[in-house]
């Protein structure tokens, strides 16, 4: 047969298997724009902006709706109401995750992020264990943190009021928490390794991001057979893979069973205990891709959140004034934050609060996927389709955050400036799949800012109403733009 023919053939027998596998249950799903055969709804959506355009879509078809990102369909579930009765409700049959291919062609599956079944219940139930018994939320990691604040603080002073870009600096402090968890040890801020690793991170986390890396996703063989980014951003996993390998031979080759040191060390005796198990989730590999999971995430999106609050609090210096005469009023310059501060800091906590909710880390959340069939709200879900619960339309709801497109810490305070909790804000997601980090997380926004504040006034190096707040990307996680800024000793 003709090559041309041949090939004319086989997109035709694509473009019908497109169109009968669009149209087979889709009565059963959701409503939503009718999608175009192979390429879905992706002329109708925008990859950088994927959060606005659900948005859109949302008032057209309601809080629940059915989009195809290529041949696939995804439901849409926007709003509070809806994404508390997906999350919360159907907690348990939303606990899927969905695969993310260029950490699936790596990880296979395992780790704590983007594993399934029995695999992820156990690993997560470990991690949590393990991440409190080493203190997590309690007295011992907040040591650490401090700590680290301290040396974070020294770092910034050596800047002497010089314009610097704090992309590394407010990366290497949370880094250097989770490994003091992970591997017992931190790292000099100028350790290669240390500057190694940070730069692969950072690179990752614009790639991953990147809209070439969400059409590889939708468009798998894209993967194999193209050139891109994608590509680099293997290697850099493999990188950080390989030397979290050398150092849990370092720890087999000193494991002392009745004195754990860290996470490693509490994962290998975990796999010592059921090396008789042929079942058992705890092997060498699980080990490699959950520390790798902790290690990176518990790096990026933490500093990421440093890097955007610093730039809105250079943009509101009357935020950061206010910020700081509480600051001075509790706490002082002679001693280093606690977490019983908070208490007694209610602006200080709702700044904390308003940045995490005004940027919106993760718009559309990690994407769930359906473990069974589901009925969610007279709709049938089928199993195995990918659930995106959008919690841009949480954080920035209009009822509970009057004007949520403003930069406003009262929205996070009562009329009496004591500290407001608020249902609505989950950044860390909710539900079975809730950030196994968010104690951690907390802590370190919390302690973090409150040091640089205690010591610094950040300063742009323009006017402040020439400040961008616009991000590098806004595909998968919002990355804020790159800035310089003087940190000015008070």
């Amino acid at each position: 047969m003709d090559p041309v023919v041949f090939l004319v053939v086989c997109l035709s027998c694509l473009l019908l298997l497109s169109i009968w596998k669009q149209n087979h249950g889709r009565g059963k799903l959701p409503p939503g724009p009718t999608p175009l055969p192979i390429l879905g709804n992706l002329m109708q959506v925008d990859l950088k902006d994927l959060s606005t355009s659900l948005t859109n879509l949302a008032k057209v078809y309601g809080p629940v709706f059915t989009v195809y990102l290529g041949m696939k369909p995804t439901v849409v579930v926007h709003g509070y109401e809806a994404v508390k009765e997906a999350l919360i409700d159907l907690g348990q049959e939303l606990s899927g995750r969905s695969r993310f291919l260029v950490t699936a062609k790596i990880n296979k599956g395992f780790g704590v992020i983007f594993s399934n079944g029995k695999r992820w219940v156990e690993t997560r139930r470990f991690s949590l264990m393990t991440l409190r018994n080493f203190g997590m939320g309690k007295r011992s990691i907040e040591e650490r943190v401090q700590e680290e604040a301290r040396c974070l603080v020294e770092e910034l002073r050596k800047t002497n009021a010089a314009p610097c870009d704090p992309t590394f600096i407010l990366g290497a402090a949370p880094c250097n928490v989770i490994c003091s968890v992970i591997f017992q040890n931190r790292f000099d801020y100028r350790d290669q390794n240390f500057l190694s690793l940070m730069g692969k991170f950072n690179e990752n986390f614009k790639i991953l991001n990147s809209a070439w890396v969400q059409v590889c996703n939708i468009f798998p063989v894209l993967y194999d057979y193209f050139p891109g980014s994608h590509r680099k951003a293997v290697k850099n996993i493999f990188y950080v893979k390989n030397y979290i390998a050398e150092k849990i031979k370092e720890h087999q080759k000193t494991l002392d069973i009745n004195n754990p040191r860290d996470f490693i060390d509490c994962f290998l005796i975990k796999m010592e205990q059921e090396k008789n198990n042929e079942q058992s989730e705890f092997t060498t590999e699980n080990l490699m891709s959950t520390v790798s999971d902790v290690f990176m995430a518990g790096t990026e999106t933490t500093s990421t959140t440093l890097r955007y609050g610093l730039l809105l609090l250079m943009k509101h210096p009357e935020v950061t004034a206010k910020a700081q005469e509480e600051i001075e009023r509790v706490i002082g310059r002679d001693r280093i934050p606690s977490m019983q501060d908070r208490s007694r800091m209610p602006y200080m906590d709702a700044v904390v609060h308003e940045i995490q909710r005004y940027i919106n880390l993760i718009p559309n959340n990690v994407p769930h996927t359906a473990t069974c069939n589901i009925k969610f709200r007279n709709y049938l879900i089928p199993k195995g389709t990918d659930v995106l619960t959008s919690l841009a339309s949480v954080l920035h709801d209009e009822k509970e955050f009057p004007n949520p497109q403003v930069f406003d810490p009262g929205h996070f305070l009562d009329k009496s400036g004591n500290f407001r909790k608020s249902d609505y804000f989950m950044p860390f997601s909710i539900g079975k799949r809730v950030c196994v980090g968010e104690a951690l997380a907390r802590m370190e926004l919390f302690l973090f800012l409150t040091a640089i504040l205690q010591n610094f006034t950040p300063k742009p190096l323009v006017n402040t109403e020439d400040v961008s707040e616009d991000p590098f990307s806004s595909s998968f996680i919002r990355v804020p733009p790159l800035y310089k800024v003087s940190f000015v000793p008070l």
